[in-house]
């Protein structure tokens, strides 16, 4: 195979990337601009191939401050290949830092439509959602703009994206989430999550699960230290089938209280659906050992053993 011309396509999406990793930005974007010149004129462009450099280069326009272009890129970038990852958390970010609370809100809630795994993308919402309380109130919901439903096809195209990038996102957030989770809460912030916690579990009695999950969801950012608001929510995922979800509410109510049973059965749940009847039988066993007589947790027991066969 003959050897690429310079200043092919591939060549200065290679070079952009080697200068977006050695932290030279600015001309990462001027190399990623070069590639979709030559894409242009080497005939019909490929949507995908297109979408990809322009994502790249509203990366380095991010880490430089230029939020601005950020966004201009991501939005050519979704207009080629809609409900892109890397795209909407970049302008998601790139909103965030010019105050546009209600526009990062959106983005972060539609990738979480794409997979609801991303803790970039929860933790994004998480701190849209602060954000929003301080400056709209309890109403600021009602001045939200359309949050784009996510077709399912474009769902299933990026269930098969490598993982890397996630991770690098998750990374990106990391030291936020955990000074949100280790915050001391004041009076009024636990007076404000058990407001917001009984405001779920009204919403749950009427059924209304995705509303009580983001309730709970917005009262674990007052307080983060009742296990009940976890195992609330992990219901609702339950309901929703956000398993994994679950798992880790769970997780987090038994790390408050150890005896929780709501927290071993639900997560027992969650893993029997998963899929993990091991772990499922396991949690079974010490919801067993703590209530003896819980017939829900027997029955639920016999279920996974006959899985397990």
């Amino acid at each position: 195979m003959a050897p690429k011309p310079p200043g092919s396509v591939f060549e200065l999406r290679a070079a952009g990337n080697e200068s977006f990793r050695s932290g030279q930005y600015a001309e990462a974007a001027e190399l990623y601009g070069r590639a979709l010149d030559a894409l242009r004129e080497r005939g019909p462009a490929n949507p995908e191939e297109e979408s990809v450099l322009y994502s790249n280069r509203a990366a380095c326009h991010l880490k430089d401050g230029n939020c601005t272009h950020c966004i201009k890129d991501c939005s050519v970038a979704l207009s080629l290949v809609p409900f892109g990852i890397k795209p909407l958390l970049r302008r998601a970010a790139a909103y965030e830092a010019l105050e546009k609370y209600q526009l990062a809100y959106v983005d972060y809630k539609t990738v979480l439509q794409i997979d609801c795994t991303l803790p970039a993308a929860h933790d994004g919402v998480n701190r849209m959602t602060k954000a929003l309380m301080d400056t709209d109130g309890l109403e600021w919901r009602l001045k939200l703009p359309p949050i784009p439903s996510v077709p399912v096809a474009a769902q299933k195209r990026w269930e098969a994206a490598p993982g890397g990038d996630h991770e690098k996102a998750a990374k990106s957030n990391l030291n936020e989430t955990n000074t949100l989770k280790n915050r001391v809460p004041t009076v009024g912030d636990i007076k404000q999550a058990r407001a917001l916690k009984e405001e779920g579990n009204e919403l749950v009695k009427k059924g209304k699960h995705k509303e009580a999950a983001e309730k709970y969801s917005e009262s674990l950012l007052f307080s983060s230290m009742e296990s009940a608001t976890y195992t609330n929510r992990a219901l609702c995922y339950l309901s929703l089938k956000n398993y994994k979800g679950a798992v880790k509410d769970c997780t987090e109510a038994l790390k408050l209280d150890s005896k929780n049973v709501k927290a071993f059965y639900r997560r027992a749940q969650a893993f029997k659906e998963l899929k993990d009847y091991q772990s499922s039988l396991e949690d079974i066993n010490s919801l067993l050992s703590i209530e003896p007589e819980n017939s829900a947790a027997a029955k639920l027991r016999q279920e996974v053993n006959r899985s397990l066969k």
